[in-house]
C-alpha cells in the first residue's frame, strides 16, 4: 500500500472532474485526478451527437470533441491522472483509498472534489411486471452498444421515459435503420429538453405518448411485446386502456441518480430529493474540505453547466487546501498541534449559515445552505416539480422580499433555473430564505 499526498484530489475524470482539476491547479501545485476507466472523458466519449460546447466554447461540438478539449488542457499541465483506478473509500479526514493496477493507493488530500457523475435507473427500481427476457436496456447502455461497441440492440424498439438520453437514442436508432415504435412517458409532460423532442422525435415522425406507461413486459428468452396503459392523475394505470405493442427491445430512459456510495461512506449528508450531497454556496458538503460538483451533486441539463459548476468547485477546493496548508505551517512554527491547525481550515464555515428552503412548485435548490460572505455572489439553482405556465421567482426572508424576477415566464422540470444573490441582499438575513414561484 502506497501513500501519496496531494493538495486536491478529484474523484472522477469526466467533464466535471477535469474542469475542477484545471481550476484547482491554478491555485495549488499538486492536483490528482482518479478515474476508474482506462481513459479520461467520462460519459461524453459515447455521446457522439452534437450540441455540446455552445456556452463554454461558443461553438457546437460532439461529446468526444468536448471531452478531448479538456483532456488536452489537462495534458498540458502537471496534473497527475490515475487511470484504471477505482476509489473504494473516502474518509472524513480526506483520505481517499483506491485500487489500481499497481495495488492499493491511499491519497492524503488537503481537499477532495467528488465528480463521479450519475447512473441510470433500472427496471428493478420501477418494478415493471412481467418476465425477464433479453432485450431490456437502459438508454445509456444501448448508446454505448451502438456508438462504441458497434452492436445492434434490436430491430423494433419501445422507449419508456422521455429523458434526454432516450430521446437522443430514438433518433440514433432510427438513423441505424432500427424501427422505434414510440416513446411512452408516465407524466403528462415530456421530461427532456424541447430541442430534443423537436429534433429527435418530431423530425423523424416518432410518436410521444404522454400519461402512458409500460405495465408488463412479455417474452421468454427475448422480449416479444410490451403492454402499455394510460394512467390517471395519480399516475395509476387505468383498467381497460391496456394495449399490446409488439417489439423485441425495450429502452429505459427513466431518470438518473447521482453516484452517492462514496458520499455516504464519507458521512456526507444527502439531499433526499436529488440523492446528491447537500452543499453550501461554495459547493462544500457537510464534511469540511470535501466538495461536490456535476451530476454527482444534481443532474444537469447541459455539460456546459457541469463545467461552470465544476470550475467553481475546483477553485473553492484549492482555496480550502491552501488555507489549511498555511494554517498548519503557521501553527508548526509555534509548535501548535495538528488538530488545532485543522480547526483553522475553512474558517468561513464558522459563520452563521442561512438555510435555503424550496417552497411550492420549487422541487429542490442548490445550495441548501449559504455561508454569508463566503462567495461574492451566491448562485441559487432550482428545478420545478411540474410545468408552470406563467410565474415569477420570489425569494423571501420572513416577510421581506429579497429578490423577485421582473417578468413572469414559463417553468418546466427539464430546465434548471438560476438566480444570483449578492452579499448585500443577504446582509440582513439571519436564519433562512425561501425560494418559490408566484
Amino acid at each position: 500500500m502506497r501513500t501519496l499526498k496531494y493538495d486536491v484530489v478529484v474523484i472522477g475524470g469526466g467533464p466535471a472532474g477535469l474542469a475542477a482539476a484545471l481550476k484547482a491547479r491554478e491555485k495549488v501545485e499538486k492536483v490528482a485526478v482518479l478515474e476508474r476507466n482506462d481513459e479520461l472523458g467520462g460519459i461524453l466519449n459515447q455521446c457522439i451527437h452534437s450540441g455540446f460546447g455552445l456556452h463554454v466554447f461558443k461553438e457546437e461540438l460532439t461529446g468526444p470533441e468536448y471531452a478531448q478539449r479538456y483532456v488536452d488542457m489537462v495534458a498540458e499541465t502537471d496534473i497527475s491522472c490515475y487511470l484504471n483506478t477505482m476509489v473504494l473509500d473516502v474518509t472524513e479526514d480526506k483520505h481517499v483509498v483506491a485500487m489500481s493496477e499497481d495495488g492499493m493507493l491511499v491519497f492524503e488530500a488537503g481537499s477532495a472534489v467528488l465528480a463521479m457523475g450519475c447512473r441510470e435507473r433500472t427496471r428493478g427500481q420501477i418494478r415493471i411486471p412481467g418476465t425477464r427476457p433479453a432485450g431490456v436496456f437502459t438508454a445509456g447502455l444501448a448508446q454505448r452498444y451502438v456508438n462504441l461497441e458497434n452492436f445492434k440492440p434490436g430491430s423494433r424498439v419501445v422507449i419508456l421515459g422521455s429523458g434526454d438520453i432516450g430521446l437522443i437514442m430514438a433518433r440514433r436508432l432510427t438513423l441505424e435503420g432500427i424501427k422505434v415504435v414510440g416513446v411512452y412517458e408516465l407524466m403528462p409532460y415530456a421530461n427532456g429538453l424541447y430541442r430534443n423532442i423537436k429534433n429527435c422525435l418530431d423530425d423523424f415522425g416518432i410518436p410521444l405518448h404522454l400519461s402512458t406507461t409500460v405495465t408488463k413486459i412479455v417474452g421468454s428468452k427475448r422480449v416479444q411485446a410490451v403492454e402499455v396503459s394510460a394512467v390517471d392523475e395519480n399516475l395509476k394505470p387505468i383498467p381497460g386502456t391496456e394495449e399490446i405493442i409488439p417489439c423485441d427491445t425495450v429502452l429505459l430512459s427513466i431518470g438518473l441518480i447521482p453516484e452517492n456510495e462514496l458520499s455516504k461512506k464519507a458521512g456526507i449528508e444527502l439531499n433526499p430529493v436529488t440523492n446528491g450531497p447537500k452543499v453550501d454556496n461554495a459547493l462544500e458538503t457537510s464534511v469540511k474540505g470535501i466538495f461536490a460538483c456535476g451530476n454527482v451533486l444534481h443532474v444537469h441539463d447541459l455539460v456546459d453547466q457541469v463545467t461552470k459548476e465544476a470550475e467553481d468547485a475546483g477553485t473553492y477546493a484549492a482555496e480550502y487546501a491552501a488555507e489549511c496548508a498555511a494554517a498548519q505551517q503557521a501553527d508548526a512554527a509555534v509548535s501548535t498541534d495538528v488538530e488545532t491547525a485543522a480547526e483553522a481550515c475553512g474558517t468561513s464555515n464558522a459563520e452563521t449559515e442561512i438555510a435555503v428552503i424550496p417552497e411550492g412548485m420549487v422541487r429542490y435548490t442548490v445550495p441548501t445552505r449559504i455561508c454569508a460572505n463566503r462567495t461574492p455572489v451566491t448562485k441559487i439553482k432550482f428545478r420545478v416539480g411540474r410545468p408552470v405556465e406563467t410565474a415569477k421567482i420570489r425569494i423571501t426572508s420572513g416577510d421581506k422580499v429579497i429578490f423577485e424576477s421582473k417578468k413572469a415566464k414559463k417553468f418546466v422540470p427539464s430546465i434548471m433555473e438560476n438566480v444570483n444573490l449578492t452579499a448585500a441582499q443577504l446582509a440582513d438575513v439571519q436564519d433562512e430564505i425561501k425560494v418559490t414561484l408566484v
